[in-house]
């Protein structure tokens, strides 16, 4: 018998199983691992007694691909995979991407664009009358009327254009088993209404929902776009939400309260199931994205740092859901007992690394919270920052017997560690590989504030500490910055500030992230109506071909090809002085070489 979830006929006679309860179809390769999505949910609803079946990656232009399980007793669960498919598709440039890192060997165009349509349309035309549940984060951001950079237009919601029956949102546990239990005591899919975390379109009026400005008239009006983002960024706390509601023609879009945050007992069963950890054995070849995250443990999910281009709040939520010790020391054990452990666990963590075990002081407020963030502008007084469950949970994993070494890959925020004293220490001393990846994303305070990131002098602090406690420990590490080139606020003038800041400090950009419009976030609202949504204040938008060439060559100026750009860009903004500082190095360098030539 098969010990992973069937993909095929085949495995489902092992099982002996002639039907299917619920059908997963994925744009990812099926990696039975709890880091993944589909994996984590199917394993969620197997242990409550469904049979269930993953197809990964089907063809979506052959029929018979949606079809060799059979058809499903209860429901398709569809999802594009764990990115967006057009942001797997295309680079900010909007060029074709070669590689896919969630496909078997890399290999690009395993997945259509706009995936979840897509899936949902073959599943329709194999299935007739079958319920279609969409999910995952391209359903889950899409699920209003929103800005599409790569159509530069607003499209429906994903909801209207899939003509799925329901949608969920966020991380989807208790709403998608839910709808599998009240489908199974014979429920029909259009009286379910009611779950939260799930989205579906009626043309009946509903209870007292939030009325949003609506599809035609955000698709017309960039004011009442923001309007629209406003509104349903402060729906957001599952304890207060309110139902939202966007009319598309004569239907209307409902989105139901978020759902709410899983409790420490409910995260560790989940993340107990028991995954293979490894992707399906009918691939031959590697899986980029599975070799990263091999050895790794998600210690927590949620993020409160609210950052303006990131949409993780909107999918993950912000209260933080750690979990136990005793679970993820479980999870580190079935790690140390695979045959192709080598003692490195390459990563612990969750969005933010240094946000485990973190909460609000007061559950009360934290109920009618509205704040996005709890970081910017500054740190809330209600928050809890005591870093001894995170420095309690690396020490014992430090001192796990077939563990060798303990990397945090995963991002941190250095504005939480001054009140994190052990964990910077520690961090430092045993859990940096050489090298410690941050994400200032710009040293520019006006670019920042835009961001929603704190400014130049926290992120210097910062350097300063960690270089000079890391000499203190006789460590030679450092610091790898990762920065955002275009960001909305952000002029080919504030990147040459950026370049003298990382000259002076000398930090050099591996790779540069030339800003992407993705759906969900607050960037991409500002990108599209050029104001801030909360404040109406006008936000210059880095739209010219020109003007992103510039700004990128600007954050990697220590690369000679650059220099011709960064000169443009001196030249453009009248500052061929500061050049002089830029390429001090070279010119030293050109210099030393002419002397040696001279001598010889």
């Amino acid at each position: 018998m098969t010990t992973f979830l069937p993909t095929c006929r085949a495995e489902m006679v092992a099982k002996g199983w002639q039907e299917l309860d619920i059908l997963f179809i994925s744009g990812d390769a099926y990696i039975d691992h709890p880091a993944f999505g589909t994996a984590l949910l199917a394993r969620l609803l197997e242990s409550y007694g469904f049979r269930v079946g993953i197809l990964a990656q089907p063809d979506w232009k052959t029929p018979e691909a949606f079809t060799v399980m059979g058809r499903p007793r209860l429901f398709a669960a569809i999802a594009a995979g764990a990115m967006d498919s057009m942001v797997n598709h295309y680079t900010a440039a909007k060029k074709l991407r070669h590689n896919d890192a969630y496909t078997p060997g890399g290999v690009a165009g395993k997945r259509p664009n706009r995936a979840v349509i897509a899936y949902t349309a073959a599943v329709k035309g194999a299935f007739k009358g079958l319920p279609t549940v969409i999910g995952g984060i391209e359903a889950s951001l899409r699920r209003l009327a929103h800005y599409d950079y790569w159509s530069d237009k607003v499209r429906r919601s994903i909801l209207v254009d899939s003509k799925a029956d329901l949608l969920l949102y966020g991380m989807a546990e208790t709403s998608l088993l839910e709808i599998a239990q009240r489908l199974k005591a014979g429920e029909s899919i259009d009286t379910l209404q009611d779950i939260r975390g799930t989205a579906f379109v009626t043309k009946e009026p509903q209870d007292n929902p939030l009325p949003l400005p609506s599809f035609e008239l955000v698709s017309e009006s960039p004011d009442a776009y923001n309007l629209a983002f406003k509104l349903a960024s402060e729906q957001v706390n599952p304890f207060s939400a309110k139902p939202l509601a966007q009319q598309h023609g004569i239907r209307t879009v409902i989105i139901n309260p978020p759902s709410l945050p899983l409790s420490t007992e409910k995260l560790d069963q989940t993340y107990d199931l028991p995954f293979q950890r490894h992707p399906h054995p009918s691939y031959s070849q590697e899986i980029p994205a599975f070799e990263q995250i091999r050895t790794s443990v998600t210690s927590h999910r949620g993020c409160f740092g609210g950052c303006a281009f990131c949409a993780i709040t909107h999918h993950q939520g912000k209260i933080i859901q750690s979990r136990s010790e005793r679970s993820i020391l479980r999870e580190i054990d079935t790690i140390c007992s695979q045959d192709d452990f080598r003692g490195t666990i390459s990563d612990v963590g969750g969005p933010t690394a240094n946000m485990y075990g973190l909460h609000c002081s007061h559950p009360m407020v934290e109920k009618s919270c509205k704040r996005a963030s709890c970081l910017f502008p500054d740190v809330c007084k209600n928050l809890i920052t005591d870093d001894q469950p995170a420095t309690r949970l690396l020490k014992k994993i430090r001192q796990h017997k077939k563990v060798k070494h303990t990397f945090v890959a995963s991002g941190i925020r250095y504005d939480l560690l001054p009140m994190q004293k052990h964990y910077f220490t520690d961090l430092i001393q045993h859990h940096v590989g050489g090298l410690l990846k941050v994400a200032p994303e710009s040293t520019s305070d006006k670019v920042t504030q835009v961001m929603r990131k704190p400014g130049a002098s926290v992120f210097t602090n910062f350097l300063d500490q960690f270089r000079q406690k890391s000499r203190e420990l006789g460590l030679r590490q450092g610091i790898v910055p990762y920065l955002i080139s275009s960001h909305p606020g952000c002029t080919v003038n504030d990147m040459i500030d950026v370049a003298l800041y990382l000259k002076k400090h000398q930090l050099k950009v591996e790779q540069v992230q030339d800003f992407t419009p993705t759906p969900g976030s607050l960037s991409t609202c500002i990108y599209h109506t050029g104001k801030d949504p909360f404040s109406g204040q006008k936000i210059h938008i880095p739209r010219t071909t020109k003007e992103r060439r510039l700004q990128k060559a600007l954050l990697l100026w220590h690369l000679p090809e650059n220099r011709p750009n960064i000169l443009e860009a001196l030249k453009l903004c009248g500052r061929e002085k500061d050049s002089g500082i830029l390429f001090e190095t070279i010119v030293r360098k050109k210099h030393r070489h002419k002397k040696s030539t001279q001598k010889r």
